[in-house]
C-alpha cells in the first residue's frame, strides 16, 4: 500500500493553528492534565512572544512556522523564523556570518528552528507520537528545500534534543556540540542532603554564601501560580531591562510579553523575588517542566553580596528537592556554576548550509570544535564540587 504524501507548509503566525492541533506535536505528554516536558515549545509560549511583540516585524524574527499533514491530519510542526541576524540564539555563528560574507556572501537571512532567546534544550521538531521518523523527515526536508527556494545561506536548528541530532545527521545535517551548566537531583530529600554530597570546602562554601545572601537585609520569597501578582512584573521589568541593557543593549522581550504570560503562563513559572523594605530589589524568573526546572532571567536593582547565587541557583534547587524535579537548567554559560553544583552537559544543534565550499569549511571546524568541547567538559567535570570516594564528612 502506497504511503500517503505529506504536505508541508508554511504559516506566517500562531494564530493560523488551533492550540490544540499545535499542542498535540509538541507537547503529547501533556494531554494527561499535567505539565509538558518543556513549556517553551507549546502554543501559549509561542503566541505569547508573537503577540507581544517580542518576535514579528522589526524584530528579526520573523515567524515562518513549519507544519507536516498527512490526510488533513497535523503530524509535525516545528518554531521556524526567517533571521536577519544571529541575536538572542546562545548558539554563536557570529564567525560563520563574517566569513561568509567577507568572501563576497550575504549570510542573512537565514532560517532557525528555535526557541527565541531560550537556551533551554529540548525537541525542536514536534512530531505527533507514531510519526516519528516519517515526521522529522518531513520537517527537515521542508526546511531545506524552504531555504534552497528562497536562496537562503543555511538552516539552523539549536538546543534540540541528542535523539533529533543523531536523525538529523543520518539525514546529512551538520551536528555541533556545546556546553551547559546542569544540576541534576539525585533524589534528594533536603537541600543539606545535596550539600551532603560535596567536598567540605566547598559544603562550607555554599553555606557560607546562602548565609551571606539571605541576611541582605530583607526576605526571599518564591512565587507562582496565583501568588504571582500584576505589580511583581512591574518590579521584574525594572530588572530584566538592567540586565538586558548590560548585556544585549535592548531586552528583548518586551513589556507586554510579561503580561500575557501572567495571564497565560502562570502556573508555568517561578518567580524568586528579593524584598527589602517594602521594595522588591531582585528577581529570578524560572519555567517549570515535567521534570526539570529552567532558570531564565534574573535582574537586581541593588547589588547584595550572593544574592544572585541565592536567587538563581540555590533557591531553584530548594523548589527542584521539594517537587521532585530531577534537573535544574540554569541557562546559557557560566563555569562559575561549577562550584554550586552544576555540572558541565553537551548540547546539540543541526546546521545545513547551502554554498558547498562553505559547508565543508564549516564542517572542518565543527569537528575541531566538538573535540575541544569534549576535552573541556571532561577536565570541569573533574573540578566538579562532589566528594570523592572516602572523603570524610565536616
Amino acid at each position: 500500500m502506497a504511503q500517503t504524501a505529506i504536505e508541508i507548509q508554511v504559516l506566517p503566525s500562531i494564530d493560523a493553528i488551533a492550540a490544540a492541533e499545535w499542542d498535540a506535536c509538541a507537547c503529547p505528554e501533556a494531554a494527561d492534565g499535567f505539565r509538558p516536558l518543556d513549556p517553551f515549545t507549546t502554543h501559549r509560549f509561542l503566541k505569547a512572544l508573537e503577540d507581544s511583540g517580542s518576535v514579528g516585524p522589526g524584530t528579526g524574527w520573523q515567524p515562518s512556522y513549519l507544519v507536516a499533514r498527512q490526510e488533513r491530519d497535523l503530524i509535525a510542526c516545528a518554531p521556524l523564523y526567517a533571521k536577519q541576524h544571529s541575536q538572542g540564539e546562545y548558539v554563536f555563528d557570529h564567525s560563520w556570518a563574517h566569513a561568509f560574507e567577507n568572501a563576497g556572501g550575504a549570510y542573512y537571512p537565514k532560517l532557525q528552528v528555535a526557541v527565541p532567546f531560550t537556551p533551554a534544550t529540548g525537541r525542536r521538531f514536534l512530531v505527533k507520537p507514531g510519526f516519528e521518523q516519517i515526521g522529522m523527515g518531513a520537517l527537515v526536508q521542508g526546511a531545506v528545500k524552504l531555504a534552497a527556494d528562497n536562496d537562503v545561506s543555511s538552516m539552523h536548528a539549536t538546543f534540540c534534543t541528542a535523539d533529533e541530532a543523531d536523525a538529523g545527521r543520518q539525514m546529512g545535517l551538520m551536528h555541533r556540540i556545546g556546553q551547559q551548566f546542569h544540576w541534576e537531583n539525585a533524589g534528594y530529600e533536603s537541600f543539606a542532603g545535596f550539600l551532603d554530597a560535596l567536598s567540605s570546602r566547598k559544603r562550607k562554601n555554599i553555606r557560607k554564601e546562602r548565609a551571606t545572601a539571605q541576611g541582605f537585609g530583607g526576605q526571599i520569597r518564591a512565587l507562582t501560580g496565583e501568588e504571582i501578582e500584576p505589580h511583581h512584573w512591574d518590579d521584574f521589568w525594572a530588572f530584566y531591562q538592567d540586565t538586558g541593557s548590560r548585556k544585549w543593549g535592548s531586552p528583548y522581550l518586551t513589556r507586554t510579553f510579561f503580561e500575557i504570560a501572567h495571564e497565560t503562563m502562570r502556573d508555568d513559572m517561578l518567580l524568586v523575588m528579593a524584598e527589602r523594605e517594602g521594595f522588591n530589589v531582585a528577581g529570578a524568573l524560572n519555567f517549570i517542566g515535567r521534570s526539570a526546572l529552567y532558570g531564565r532571567y534574573w535582574g537586581a536593582l541593588e547589588r547584595h553580596p550572593c544574592l544572585h547565587f541565592e536567587l538563581c541557583y540555590y533557591q531553584a534547587m530548594d523548589f527542584a528537592i521539594e517537587h521532585g524535579l530531577a534537573t535544574v537548567e540554569a541557562g546559557a554559560q557560566g563555569e562559575h556554576k561549577l562550584a554550586r553544583g552544576y555540572l558541565p552537559v553537551a548540547t546539540h544543534s543541526l546546521h545545513w548550509i547551502a554554498n558547498p565550499g562553505f559547508a565543508r569549511a564549516v564542517r572542518e571546524f565543527l569537528e575541531a570544535e566538538t573535540r575541544a568541547v569534549d576535552e573541556e567538559m571532561e577536565i570541569l567535570t573533574s573540578y566538579g564540587p562532589f566528594k570523592r570516594s572516602g572523603e570524610d564528612h565536616d
